[in-house]
């Protein structure tokens, strides 16, 4: 899993450690994700499937995207497609993904970088993997996450943010257990580089294995916690949980986090999400995200008349000092 990392997690900043004042998050649910197919066919699991979307609120989707080793001429994206009423968070781990949409946003992601997507009032896009990876394959993984927007800025205007790997806040866990990559939001006193229209935390967490460590989480965000790889135990009550697996966890100020010791010895890596609810009507269906039946009926219908964009003519261009695998 080549996100990026460091020789030496010693040498990061510490994220204190919660003190004994602390509330642990107790969890609530430990769910599988299923699988399915998206866009043209690449393979993902349904990280929510299953979750009340009071638990999940802010975030109303995400996808485990592979993770998949390619042959030639297998790798496949998404075709043109529209968005409106909330953000899309594209975090690629292993690979190399190509964007493009109707507003001028685009470009090359690849190890450990994040396209973050505000549709708002609505935009045309498209992700797929360059042309040159479609011809040699190679291993993908990535994921993408849908973040709601509040009904007084379903209609803001649409925004794109390039995140390269190296503006990723890099910090250790108190007891150097864990490496923490701070994506968006706060985290012990380091912010991450994703700049939020909703109040949230991305952090995406490598647990050496054998380590238990136990983290500080705002107590007015929800808290929760998706297995990409290995396996391990969340909360104290250590309910076991592995790759493809969500964990919700209830209120409190703390959570802990454990990788498996025995076996192959395998790091835990484990996407770390959590914000402020927004605590208003959704009304979702496909590629829409509103508050009601009729503004989903209205962004349907300002689509078809084209009032959402138009695809360009002219392809994105790979974002400069990049190579394309």
């Amino acid at each position: 899993m080549p996100a990026i990392t460091v020789d030496d997690i010693l040498v990061l900043p510490r994220v204190p450690g919660p003190d004994v004042t602390n509330t642990e998050r107790r969890v609530t649910s430990v769910t599988t994700a299923p699988s399915a197919f998206e866009g043209e066919g690449f393979p993902v699991r349904r990280a929510f499937a299953g979750v009340d979307l009071a638990r999940l609120d802010p975030f109303i989707h995400m996808d485990q995207m592979g993770e998949v080793d390619y042959g030639p001429g297998e790798p496949k994206g998404t075709p043109w497609h529209p968005h409106r009423g909330f953000e899309t968070v594209t975090y690629i781990i292993d690979g190399t993904f190509k964007h493009q949409d109707s507003n001028g946003g685009g470009g090359l992601i690849t190890n450990g970088d994040t396209q973050w997507m505000t549709a708002g009032a609505g935009l045309l896009h498209i992700e797929a993997p360059p042309e040159e990876l479609v011809v040699s394959g190679g291993l993908f993984h990535g994921v993408q996450l849908w973040v709601n927007l509040p009904s007084r800025l379903k209609m803001t205007p649409p925004r794109y943010q390039d995140i390269r790997a190296g503006q990723v806040a890099l910090l250790s866990s108190a007891d150097g257990g864990a490496l923490l990559r701070v994506i968006a939001g706060s985290f012990g006193g380091h912010d991450g580089p994703g700049v939020t229209h909703t109040p949230i935390a991305l952090v995406h967490a490598t647990v050496s294995a054998g380590a238990q460590v136990r983290l500080p989480w705002p107590a007015d965000f929800n808290a929760l916690g998706y297995v990409l790889s290995g396996q391990g135990f969340v909360g104290t009550e250590r309910r076991p949980v592995k790759m493809g697996q969500l964990a919700v966890f209830g209120a409190g100020d703390a959570i802990t986090l454990a990788a498996s010791g025995s076996g192959l010895r395998q790091d835990m890596d484990i996407l770390l999400l959590g914000g402020q609810p927004i605590r208003e009507p959704v009304a979702a269906y496909g590629p829409f995200v509103m508050n009601t039946r009729a503004e989903l009926a209205q962004a349907f219908e300002d689509y078809q008349a084209g009032r959402l964009g138009s695809i360009p003519a002219v392809p994105a261009e790979p974002h400069p000092g990049h190579d394309v695998l």
